[in-house]
């Protein structure tokens, strides 16, 4: 699964569950979709040293993006859902039945993207 292809499909998810008003959809897809960005994210200490060693200039601290395998992408959104689906697990237990509830189908918002 190709990350820009992943996060184009998200976004259009995400546009339809804001259209439809569902709301743990809406939260899933968002968490997905800034989980697959962070983990694309450049570490800031690769960005270069200091302020006054920088180049300056639009786009002359541009950094290439970390290039995610077809596997990260796959085990960033089955993380999103375990983290989801052990919440809601815990929730349960505590008699949390409506969170449980909530994060079940936040779970199942992001199932289409699992394997």
């Amino acid at each position: 699964m190709e990350l820009e292809e992943t996060l184009a499909q998200l976004r259009a998810a995400l546009n339809e569950a804001m259209h439809d008003r569902d709301q743990p959809a809406v939260m899933a897809l968002r968490a997905a979709i800034s989980a697959l960005q962070n983990a694309a994210a450049v570490p800031a200490d690769d960005r270069g040293g200091s302020i006054e060693e920088s180049p300056s200039g639009a786009g002359a601290t541009d950094v290439p993006r970390h290039e995610l395998t077809p596997h990260e992408v796959q085990f960033i959104i089955e993380t999103e859902v375990d983290l989801r689906e052990a919440e809601a697990a815990s929730c349960e237990r505590l008699g949390q039945h409506e969170r449980a509830e909530r994060l079940r189908a936040e779970a199942d918002a992001l199932a289409p993207w699992t394997t």
